[in-house]
């Protein structure tokens, strides 16, 4: 079915932080939105890059070789491998591309992880 997708409807449907949610789906990667407030988790991804676009707020990507400051509109692509920690201050709305194998968490498990994704 051929649809179009609004963004901030789509995210008014997310009730709980760090809890992404999938709103599309093209050779073999999801489009996934997220609500994120304070620190995540360092973590990395060994076999997936992951693209972050901010929609609402502002990110700060924490990297070991330096911040990365996102304000709405922008993106930061992580290559895999690279240790990462998302910030948000104080809330932020993102819109992340990766593929279907991404685990939120990456390498790490934690209360944060969220195994089964749903659509929305």
């Amino acid at each position: 079915m051929l649809q179009k997708v609004n963004l901030l409807d789509k995210f008014s449907l997310i009730d709980r932080y760090e809890c992404p949610k999938i709103v599309g789906e093209l050779n073999g990667q999801y489009v996934k939105l997220s609500k994120l407030k304070g620190e995540f988790v360092w973590h990395k991804h060994d076999a997936e890059d992951e693209l972050f676009l901010v929609v609402k707020g502002r990110l700060r990507m924490k990297l070991r070789s330096g911040d990365i400051i996102l304000d709405e509109g922008e993106f930061f692509i992580v290559p895999r491998g690279v240790e990462h920690d998302p910030v948000a201050e104080p809330e932020c709305f993102v819109l992340l591309f990766e593929p279907k194998s991404t685990l939120n968490t990456g390498d790490v498990q934690s209360e944060k992880t969220v195994k089964d994704l749903d659509w929305i």
